[in-house]
């Protein structure tokens, strides 16, 4: 394991819940309650994937330029919440600690727009990422694996020797076609283990040594099923 690469939304910060209070805000404009489906399949998307799903199922016309601004009004919402503070995941903040005392490479990979990203930076600490790669700057967003190996290349490093934490089976998915070993701490959705995956329900108590631990077993299965 030679560098981390973390989700943001629902992995390092509580923040999806503010992403249900912006979505079902929207609902609530169209005089409709937000279906728990509708919203478990948005969870981790980009905002392409969450206007699809979502102007599907209020069956609205899926005017491309009307549904950009939507997606940019959205945005703005979520943003204003993001500003009053950003709650962290159980952990998520001293393995941010513990891997930037043992020099272990970090970055950020998100489906969240850069401009709203950077807002979740001032809270979370910019310091702790080497690098950090938006959806909204690559060729296509989680669950295709362009967010990943963008960050992989910028680290100068193969995927193979990233682990990659997420909490979506989207965002698993991605890091999973990128190539890198994957360990899922699942917020409000289960995502199931694979070959490349592994799942911790929370990352209190445990340490980077863990995180090696993880990546080296999902590296010795893979190359021995190969």
């Amino acid at each position: 394991m030679r560098a981390v690469l973390w989700d943001m939304d629902g992995t390092l910060v509580d923040s999806e819940k503010l992403w249900d209070l912006g979505i079902q805000e929207l609902y609530r404009r169209h005089d409709r309650e937000l279906p728990a489906e509708v919203r478990t399949a948005t969870v981790g998307g980009s905002a392409e994937t969450v206007m699809d799903i979502v102007y599907a199922d209020l069956g609205l016309n899926p005017d491309p330029d009307h549904m950009a601004q939507t997606a940019d009004w959205l945005h703005e919402y979520v943003g204003e919440l993001f500003a009053t503070g950003l709650p962290w995941c159980a952990g998520a903040k001293e393995m941010l600690d513990q891997l930037l005392a043992a020099d272990i490479p970090m970055g950020l990979v998100t489906n969240t727009r850069r401009d709203l990203t950077e807002k979740a930076l001032d809270s979370i600490g910019r310091h702790y990422f080497s690098v950090s790669v938006c959806a909204d700057e690559v060729p296509s967003g989680k669950p295709a694996p362009d967010p990943y190996l963008r960050a992989a290349q910028l680290l100068g490093l193969n995927p193979a020797d990233c682990l990659a934490i997420e909490d979506s089976l989207i965002g698993s998915e991605a890091a999973v076609l990128a190539g890198c070993a994957v360990l899922v701490i699942p917020n409000d959705i289960e995502v199931p283990t694979s070959a490349r995956r592994r799942r911790v329900d929370t990352l209190d108590q445990l340490t980077p040594a863990d995180l090696r631990a993880v990546h080296t077993e999902i590296g010795d299965l893979t190359e021995r099923s190969a």
